[in-house]
């Protein structure tokens, strides 16, 4: 049955991922991708959040935590379209934008994930 909850999880995370991105595509009309960033950093946020909130204090039944960090969450966010948009990048010779791509997405992430995990200790 957990398989049926990551799958629908994962459908409407990706779903969501991909109407995120367009909007940010028709907002912001750059070469750097704003849409990928900001999925995996309010992911991370997320997924922080989730953690503190529901999975560490067990509010929630194991099968619909999973379907929305495994499901949800990590559809959402995507390591993958980061990797490949970087690569992308550097062979437009697009150094910088390249270099500021990995340094906000790591250190946004980690950032984010931090912020989520505080505001999830919160009642």
């Amino acid at each position: 049955m957990v398989y049926l909850f990551v799958g629908v999880g994962g459908m409407v995370g990706s779903i969501i991922r991909y109407l995120l991105s367009m909007a940010a595509i028709s907002l912001w009309s750059s070469e750097f991708p704003f849409g990928t960033l900001f999925v995996n950093i309010t992911g991370a946020f997320l997924l922080g959040w989730i953690t503190n909130k529901f999975v560490l204090l067990k509010k929630l039944p194991p099968q619909i935590l999973t379907a929305l960090t495994t499901g949800i969450i990590g559809s959402y966010t995507t390591f993958s379209t980061f990797c490949l948009e970087t690569v992308r990048l550097m062979n437009e010779d697009q150094y910088l934008f390249s270099f500021l791509y990995i340094l906000i997405s790591l250190l946004g992430g980690l950032v984010f994930v931090r912020i989520g995990l505080k505001m999830g200790e919160q009642e």
